[in-house]
């Protein structure tokens, strides 16, 4: 029997995106490995002083967060010059942080992971070691702009399972979107879940 799955699916960059403790790192990672894309981190590229002052209990404005998406950007658009797919999980909070983003690939799509105050809160207190302290959950949600209808996007209730989310994003965009052909592979839950979320 074939391991794969063949679905119509489009575009092929993706951002997902939502608060810290959304669960943007496991969601990303497990579309990208159902789609067979490469996974960037956006955390990753935080300058070291963003870093410290997140951990310091101080929010990032909208200077502190311009270079970080400005090297997102980069990478969005070098895979769609070079005409790869891309899955990226970023906070993405404000409309003009997405336009950032799309500058650098106009059909990226984006995943908004959306929850409760309190449920994300109890996320972010069971992680364990990470830089974003839970002291800044509330300027997060403050500075959320969800996606508005004119953006390629799609809300996501994160009470529900990864698998489910899964799941969902994969039929949302076979229906919605119909235009490049995707080999979908099964997912190894177990690996997924040894890896952890972010």
């Amino acid at each position: 029997m074939n391991d794969q799955t063949t679905i119509h699916c489009h575009p092929l960059r993706w951002v997902v995106m939502g608060v810290s403790g959304c669960g943007k790192s496991e969601i990303g990672r497990r579309l990208a490995h159902r789609l067979g894309l490469a996974y960037v981190e956006g955390d990753d590229d935080h300058p070291a002083a963003n870093v410290a002052k997140m951990a310091a209990g101080t929010p990032l404005d909208d200077a502190d967060r311009q270079d970080w998406l400005l090297i997102l950007q980069a990478r969005i658009r070098a895979a769609r010059e070079r005409g790869i797919g891309l899955v990226l999980s970023c906070s993405a909070l404000k409309r003009r942080y997405r336009d950032l983003l799309r500058e650098g690939d106009p059909a990226l799509l984006f995943v908004h992971l959306d929850g409760a105050r309190e449920l994300i809160a109890a996320r972010m207190q069971a992680r364990g070691e990470h830089f974003m302290p839970l002291a800044l959950l509330d300027s997060q949600l403050r500075d959320l702009e969800p996606p508005a209808p004119d953006e390629n996007g799609l809300r996501l209730d994160i009470r529900h399972p990864p698998e489910q989310l899964i799941e969902n994003i994969v039929q949302h965009f076979t229906t919605a979107v119909p235009k490049v052909t995707v080999a979908l592979t099964p997912e190894p839950l177990s690996r997924l879940r040894e890896r952890g979320a972010k």
